[in-house]
C-alpha cells in the first residue's frame, strides 16, 4: 500500500528504468524507452552505446536519458572515464552515473579517488549534467561507505548510489540511511540500486532516504502500486 503522501505517478519519477545486461539488443532498449515514456520514469539508465538511440526514443518526453561509466568495475583511468563521459553527454546523455575507483578507495588513496571523481564531475558541470556516483557499498566497510561519500560530496557530485548491480550485493536499507546521512548536509542526493524488485523494496528504499530507484522491475513496481 503506497502510503498518503506518494501517489503513483510521484512513485514512477523516482524510477530510473534500467537495462544494463550485456546482451540487451536495440529492440530491447526501444522497449525499455516505450515504457519508460507509458509510465512517465525519471530515466532510461542504459549502457553507453545505446544513448543516441534512446536520446531520439525519448525527445519530446519526461524521461532522461541516464548511462553508465567506468562501467561495472570502475578500474579505468580517470582519463577514460571523463572521456566517456564526455562522449556520452554529446550523444544525449542528462544524467551519469560514475563508478568510483573501488581499488583505490580501499587502499586509502583518497586523494586519487576523488581527483577521479572530479574529473568526471567537471565534464558533467559543463555540460550540465547530473553525475552520480556509485560506491559499490557491498564491497566496503563502514568505514569506507562513509569516506567515499565524503569524497563524492568533496569531488562536487551529485549524487552518491549504492550499487552497480553487478557486485556482491545491492543497495540496503543500512546503507541507504548511512549515504543520507553522511551527505545530506553536503546537498547531495542517494539514489538505491541493485535488488529492488517489488514495491515493498522500493518503499523501503525510500523510506530509508533514497531520492532515486535504479531498478529493472519498474514495471512490476508500477503494476503493484496501481493496485495498492
Amino acid at each position: 500500500m503506497l502510503p498518503e503522501n506518494l501517489n503513483p505517478g510521484q512513485l514512477a519519477a523516482t524510477i530510473d528504468h534500467t537495462l544494463l545486461k550485456a546482451e540487451a539488443t536495440p529492440e530491447a532498449i526501444e522497449q525499455l524507452c516505450k515504457e519508460a515514456i507509458d509510465y512517465s520514469f525519471a530515466t532510461v539508465c542504459i549502457n553507453p552505446l545505446f544513448v543516441p538511440q534512446a536520446k531520439e526514443l525519448l525527445k519530446g518526453y519526461l524521461p532522461k536519458v541516464c548511462t553508465v561509466i567506468g562501467f561495472p568495475l570502475g578500474a579505468s583511468s580517470s582519463i577514460v572515464k571523463a572521456a566517456e563521459a564526455e562522449q556520452a553527454i554529446e550523444d544525449g546523455a542528462k544524467e551519469i552515473d560514475m563508478v568510483l575507483a573501488v581499488g583505490l578507495l580501499k587502499a586509502r588513496h583518497n586523494d586519487e579517488v576523488e581527483a577521479d571523481i572530479r574529473r568526471t564531475v567537471a565534464v558533467c558541470k559543463s555540460g550540465k549534467v547530473h553525475l552520480k556516483v556509485i560506491i559499490e557499498a557491498a564491497m566496503l566497510t563502514l568505514e569506507e561507505k562513509v569516506v567515499a561519500c565524503r569524497l563524492a560530496a568533496a569531488a562536487g557530485a551529485d549524487f552518491v548510489k549504492t550499487s552497480t548491480g553487478f557486485g556482491p550485493g545491492g543497495a540496503t536499507i543500512a546503507d541507504v540511511r548511512l549515504m543520507k546521512t553522511t551527505v545530506a548536509d553536503h546537498g547531495l542526493k542517494v539514489k538505491a540500486a541493485g535488488g529492488i524488485r517489488s514495491l515493498e523494496d522500493a518503499l523501503a528504499m525510500l523510506e530509508a532516504g533514497a531520492d532515486r530507484l535504479g531498478t529493472s522491475a519498474g514495471l512490476k513496481i508500477m503494476t503493484e502500486a496501481r493496485s495498492a
